[in-house]
């Protein structure tokens, strides 16, 4: 038997146990009496922070151990927050005032895609009302979706995670019942995730008063939404048609497309930047309050990496894409010869599973049960991202909760874009 097939193995044997837990189990609640965090972020990073996933994150300034043969760390990081991770054991390889709470921008799409996305299926249409687009702000990034015309889910996602489309958030929240509760959702989501810098007042993004998160939030953000098919697909897809607007001519309706293209620019390029060998999303952002921010994914030689680098002080076009390469370019160099300080810590429901410690950490205790994360999706299409996880890391059980900690491989998307 192959030391895959062994790994594989031990891994459905995990998750055939936890499905027994979980089908005993009900959905959490969100915490009572939780407390915001600040109105808004400091000039200056706070002397103390969140120690959520090791004391060395609370701490401001750059925390890295290195060691023999391991790179120094780029010099020319203007980041006021940033993070590298190793996405699949976990470990924090370095950071920069991690825990900081800062107005996310548009990453915050992640927190909310991996709430609602498992909430309906691709494949269901809806005819928009006038009163689901009320409520955006000023100067939003669009898509382009018209009062009166119907469009899928997928249609709806593809929105979101290549034009950044406020105006398919708000379509979606209203699907979901609201923004108010969809901002309730996202909140009880985040705390279950561990995520307890956030807090949620809009849930595209948009700068709002007391809306912050941080590094290390956003991180946990991108790794759990990485764990749903349709998030890989949607946040990897390049280019693609989004519907257009219906029109008559002689009496007969024809609705053709246009195409929109993904703005994360390590996965698209620009005219002064190439894509990134080996990414694979995630998510980017750009407000007044927030600046640039960005969480991103990546592969090379079968390491994967994820990095959240949030607002350079160096305001040159796309440099928070270019910091993110170098911290990605220098995790790659330096994964092996660095000593972690720190983890992405499990969820809430995990906790007492075999592989996760969210307490050891400096993370809170919680007796919560497991939150409804997952619901079975349809057939992906696009570009084929969605190819099952190896050893079954995603447990599907109507709803369901997923197991972090463990090594868990991307799809082969990430494989092909490293390949020449």
């Amino acid at each position: 038997m192959s030391a895959l097939k062994k790994i594989t193995g031990r891994r459905l044997a995990v998750a055939s146990a936890v499905v027994l837990s979980l089908a005993l189990a009900t959905p959490a609640t969100a915490l009572a009496g939780r407390k915001s965090p600040a109105a808004s972020p400091s000039a200056t990073p706070p002397a103390v922070m969140s120690t959520v996933g090791g004391e060395l994150l609370g701490r401001p300034g750059t925390q890295v151990n290195l060691g023999s043969g391991a790179p120094v760390l780029p010099k020319d990081i203007t980041a006021r927050s940033w993070i590298v991770a190793d996405a699949e054991s976990g470990d924090v390889l370095a950071a920069h005032n991690a825990h900081w709470r800062l107005p996310p921008a548009s990453t915050l799409k992640m927190l909310f895609a991996d709430t609602v996305l498992p909430r309906f299926p691709r494949t269901e249409q809806h005819k928009v009302a006038p009163s689901d687009l009320a409520g955006i702000g000023a100067g939003s990034s669009m898509v382009g979706i018209k009062e009166g015309e119907t469009y899928t889910v997928h249609d709806l996602w593809l929105g979101v995670f290549l034009r950044s489309g406020n105006d398919a958030v708000h379509v979606l929240s209203a699907m979901n019942n609201g923004v108010e509760q969809t901002v309730r959702d996202m909140q009880a989501h985040a705390e279950e995730l561990q995520a307890l810098d956030t807090h949620v007042v809009s849930p595209d993004g948009y700068d709002a008063p007391k809306q912050v998160s941080s590094a290390y939030d956003l991180t946990l953000f991108a790794r759990s939404g990485l764990q749903k098919k349709d998030f890989r697909e949607y946040c990897a897809t390049v280019r693609t048609k989004f519907p257009g607007e219906t029109k008559v001519t002689k009496g007969k309706k024809t609705r053709g497309s246009f195409e929109i293209q993904n703005t994360n620019r390590l996965l698209a390029g620009d005219y002064d930047i190439t894509p990134y060998r080996g990414i694979a999303g995630v998510k980017n952002g750009n407000t007044t309050n927030a600046g640039a921010t960005f969480t991103g994914v990546a592969e090379r030689d079968g390491r994967v990496l994820l990095v959240t680098v949030m607002n350079p002080e160096r305001h040159e076009h796309n440099e928070v894409y270019r910091e993110a390469g170098r911290l990605l370019d220098w995790g790659f160099g330096a994964a092996g010869k660095v000593t972690p300080v720190g983890e992405l810590v499990a969820p809430r429901s995990a906790a007492g599973q075999p592989g996760a410690n969210p307490s050891a950490s400096g993370a809170r205790r919680s007796s919560a049960k497991p939150v409804a994360a997952s619901v079975k999706q349809g057939g992906s299409s696009g570009i084929g991202v969605a190819l099952a996880l190896v050893g079954g890391l995603l447990i599907l059980l109507g709803g369901g909760a997923f197991l972090v900690n463990r090594r868990w491989p991307l799809p082969d998307l990430v494989r092909r874009r490293t390949r020449p």
